[in-house]
């Protein structure tokens, strides 16, 4: 292990097992990198000087257990990028909850380690700004989608209460960041939002900004990196899968009968059937007239909806993994085998699987970590989610899947997507609800924008200036598609329909 010591963006003390090494130059990116280069097998830790004594070393082979990780945590009072940039980012990567591993690209130079090897694939496309954590703050940013894994990881420090005074950036960084890292009009967005929401113009920060190029790595940097994790989540590999159903007889049965070519078989089926009419009766009659190789526990209800089915299903589980399954997806018959394997490479808890149709291109070739959740396309360790219940709050509506994927980022799992083995989704055109469901908000004269569950999911999960940035994108983005062409009716309307969508999500979110 090297641990880079440094203080006001200056090198301090470079250590290599307990040997003080000597170096040329005080640029601290440039001396991780050269570093690095010296001892290519070695985790590369950075600390800052006045936070030596609280650096943790106990901990590092659990946080780094395969070497496509990133890991740090920030000690001081304020981030470096502030909330700010919530305007121009809407992931779960922005409102950091502190008290477990989490995952975001906002690195802190406070304390922190990435394994050499990393380094060297990237040292080339790399830019060693002298600012140290906004060098951190790009590598990750760049480096996150190929898949390096990043993460907020309290264990890295031995007290995480004491907080320090720290120089966070200013505008001039903020809009830089923003122009090099995303699309040339999120500056633009970025100063509306602090013109309206803070009364603030910072046109000089917008000027120097469209000076900067964009910055990005090339794609398949990272792939020849080792992620063979030492992090062991696998010890039964047993497996049950829940499948809620709502009138597709024909497409689960397919399903069923993927299942039961697998090579590695689950060992409990658990389908919850609903059919919401009075007097139905199950037409799943081919559960019991065929033999099947695992066991299959079938609950039939009168009660729709998927939140509800789910919920159901999950209080069935009695398997190490849980594949939370569509009713009207194919797999291969190596599908669980190649998953169970995956997620023994990599160490991992829980990981959605590319889902597409039959002629959706595949867009995401890398094993990173996932914004959102597929709670029809996922596996996860049922001990890490026997707590976790589908919000009723979402029932009939959008937003269950990414709430579910929330609670599990606020305990400390990650949530990865891997492109292979691949899920075919039909798309099935039946099912559903057969008698179209009356939200309480269906018969408002003023129909509320966004959907209210949407706006709960984003007032639960979501910073103020991440809840503002998405107002004004979806001011934009529905003006095309509206009927009223007047800009100022329509900005009448607009708030109108926003202000309803609120009030519905305050009235969800006091449900109990």
């Amino acid at each position: 292990m090297v641990i880079i010591y440094h203080k006001n963006n200056k090198v301090v003390e470079v250590n290599c097992d307990d040997e003080i090494i000597r170096f040329s130059q005080k640029n601290v990116a440039k001396t991780l990198i050269a570093t690095a280069a010296l001892f290519s097998d070695k985790l590369m830790v950075w600390c800052h000087y006045d936070v030596k004594s609280n650096l943790d070393f106990s901990h590092l082979d659990r946080i780094f257990h395969h070497n496509k990780i990133l890991a740090s945590y920030n000690l001081g009072k304020n981030l470096f990028l502030n909330e700010a940039i919530g305007y121009v980012d809407e992931s779960p990567y922005i409102k950091i909850n502190e008290n477990v591993i989490y995952p975001t690209w906002q690195t802190s130079s406070y304390v922190g380690g990435i394994h050499a090897s990393v380094l060297l694939k990237l040292k080339d496309e790399l830019h060693t700004d002298n600012n140290f954590d906004y060098f951190l703050h790009s590598l990750s940013k760049l480096a996150m989608p190929l898949g390096l894994l990043c993460y907020s990881e309290p264990l890295l420090v031995k007290d995480t209460s004491n907080k320090f005074e720290n120089v966070k950036g200013n505008k001039l960084d903020l809009f830089k960041f923003v122009k090099q890292h995303y699309k040339t009009r999120w500056v633009f967005l970025l100063f509306l939002n602090l013109v309206l929401f803070e009364k603030q113009a910072p046109f000089i920060a917008l000027f120097f900004s469209l000076f900067y190029r964009k910055r990005k790595l090339c794609f398949n940097l990272l792939k020849e990196i080792n992620a063979k994790s030492s992090n062991k989540t696998i010890s039964l590999g047993s497996i049950d899968v829940i499948i809620p159903t709502i009138g597709r007889r024909e497409y689960l049965y397919d399903v069923l009968k993927d299942l039961s070519i697998q090579t590695h078989l689950p060992k409990n089926i658990i389908i919850v059937e609903q059919n919401p009419t009075f007097d139905s009766v199950s037409e799943l009659e081919y559960i019991n007239e065929e033999n099947w190789p695992f066991k299959i526990k079938h609950t039939f209800t009168h009660q729709a909806g998927a939140c509800n089915a789910r919920n159901i299903a999950l209080s069935k589980v009695e398997s190490e993994w849980v594949f939370m399954a569509d009713d009207d997806i194919r797999i291969e018959q190596y599908f669980i085998e190649s998953s169970i394997e995956i997620i023994n490479t990599y160490g991992v808890n829980a990981i959605t699987f590319s889902c597409l149709r039959k002629n959706d291109r595949l867009i995401y070739n890398n094993f990173f970590q996932w914004p959102t959740f597929g709670s029809g396309c996922s596996i996860v360790k049922f001990n890490q989610i026997k707590n976790i219940k589908f919000d009723f709050k979402y029932e009939f509506g959008f937003g269950e899947d990414a709430d579910f994927g929330m609670k599990l980022r606020n305990q400390g799992i990650d949530i990865l997507y891997s492109p292979n083995p691949k899920i075919k989704h039909i798309k099935a055109p039946i099912g559903g609800f057969r008698t179209k469901p009356v939200l309480a908000w269906s018969n408002d004269t003023i129909q509320p924008k966004p959907s209210p569950t949407i706006m709960l999911y984003k007032k639960l999960h979501l910073s103020k200036q991440q809840q503002n940035g998405y107002r004004i994108i979806l001011f934009f983005k529905f003006y095309k598609v509206q009927h009223i062409k007047n800009p100022f009716l329509y900005f009448i309307n607009f708030n109108k329909q926003w202000k309803r969508s609120l009030y519905w999500a305050n009235k969800l979110k006091s449900k109990k």
